[in-house]
């Protein structure tokens, strides 16, 4: 990794400043975002952010697993969780494809 994470508050920031609005507006944005993005995730399984990725609630089936301790077979119960896919084009951008 280059550098440190980008915090909230330097998100805020940079958010406030490329669209010359008040923080506490890009401050509210993202909150907001941010709870569209759980309402939506929990009511149709899917969040697409355009251009970025969608996140997708996923179930996971029971399976066996080890513990690592003793080696003794365990079972792991179902659960539902939440993935991130990445777009193509954003994916492309970052980590250009290889020719």
């Amino acid at each position: 990794m280059a550098g440190k994470a980008m915090t909230k508050s330097a998100l805020v920031g940079a958010i406030a400043e490329k669209t010359g609005v008040r923080k506490a507006v890009a401050n509210g944005f993202i909150e907001t975002l941010c709870a569209v993005a759980v309402a939506e995730t929990k009511k149709n399984g899917q969040f697409v952010i355009p251009g970025m990725g969608k996140m997708l609630k996923s179930h996971r089936k029971a399976r066996m697993g080890r513990n690592p301790q003793t080696g003794a077979a365990i079972k792991i119960p179902a659960k539902t969780v939440v993935k991130f896919r990445v777009a193509k084009a954003f994916r492309d951008a970052v980590v250009p494809p290889k020719k």
